[in-house]
């Protein structure tokens, strides 16, 4: 990959990292204006450490470590970059796994957004969708059937990947839906800002796994997406702070967020079926669908 592609890559990663975490630095607002200054700042300053090199760079090292077997943690780390043959067909046999995987979940946090969850309506159909939400159960069920049922028929590691990612997708929904319960009893309760931080640095990482999993439709490599993850998760500190009430009104990012995981998603998935994607496609189709519901959001506020 050259510097030009890896750049590309980079921003890309950054861009969907901050769009994906918005929900994430409202809540984080909203805690931290319930907290004494002293404890804001070390959130700001130390939690930036936690949220980028312990959830956005280990976790993706040790996805890519866990699904490439014959290759040891240095080289899990430095595997896109290796000229090493037996390197390159580890990472390659193993891609479509974990691509696969990272579809499905992708796959479904989309359709459970457009059928199940409250949101500002960007598209026509939306409305109408979300009237018939209990569709999500059927349609979730029928798409995993089908994805397996083919994937079966070109490797059956790449069917079980499926099975995880849809695995993963509800056991971290799960963990979602109770970090939204825990935020509203943190700015209600006298727990320690000690305790509140602590509430907060898991609330990010189960936030960040729609990132970390959507990271590998843009690249196998890790760091760059420690990179690209990282400045993303710096961004959405920032936003925290100073900007998250302007965040709000630009009502349709979220909907930005929810579209561009479908791409990634698919991305991912017809790649795992043998499908070359090139590489900027998926920064690319990022930056325009982000852009269009900005300036969506820009033509509602003007």
């Amino acid at each position: 990959m050259d510097i030009l592609s890896a750049s590309l890559t980079v921003a890309g990663l950054c861009l969907f990292e901050t769009i994906s975490s918005i929900d994430n630095a409202i809540i984080n607002a909203e805690v931290l204006s319930s907290m004494s200054p002293k404890y804001r700042r070390w959130f700001l300053i130390w939690g930036i450490i936690i949220a980028v090199f312990a959830v956005r760079g280990i976790l993706p090292w040790l996805i890519v470590w866990g699904v490439t077997p014959g290759i040891g943690p240095l080289e899990a780390l430095t595997a896109t970059f290796s000229s090493d043959p037996r390197v390159m067909e580890a990472v390659n046999s193993s891609a479509p796994v974990l691509l696969m995987g990272g579809g499905i979940f992708l796959i479904l946090l989309f359709f459970h957004w457009i059928f199940l969850e409250e949101k500002n309506f960007g598209l026509p159909g939306e409305r109408y969708l979300m009237r018939h939400g209990v569709w999500f159960y059927a349609i979730a069920s029928i798409l995993l059937t089908l994805i397996v049922w083919f994937a079966l028929k070109v490797n059956a590691h790449m069917a079980f990947g499926a099975v995880v990612g849809s695995t993963a997708f509800f056991i971290t929904h799960g963990f979602k839906q109770n970090a939204e319960q825990s935020e509203q009893e943190l700015l209600h309760s006298h727990k320690s800002d000690l305790a509140k931080i602590f509430y907060l640095e898991i609330i990010d990482a189960t936030f960040s796994i729609d990132g970390v999993l959507g990271a590998f439709a843009f690249t196998l490599s890790v760091p760059l997406i420690l990179v690209g993850n990282g400045l993303g998760a710096f961004v959405v500190r920032e936003l925290t702070v100073r900007n998250v009430e302007t965040i709000k009104k630009y009502r349709f990012l979220k909907n930005g967020a929810m579209y561009s995981v479908l791409l990634l998603g698919w991305i991912m998935v017809l790649d795992a079926f043998g499908m070359h994607i090139p590489h900027w496609v998926s920064p690319a189709a990022t930056f325009g669908v982000v852009g269009y519901f900005f300036l969506k959001s820009r033509k509602v506020l003007l």
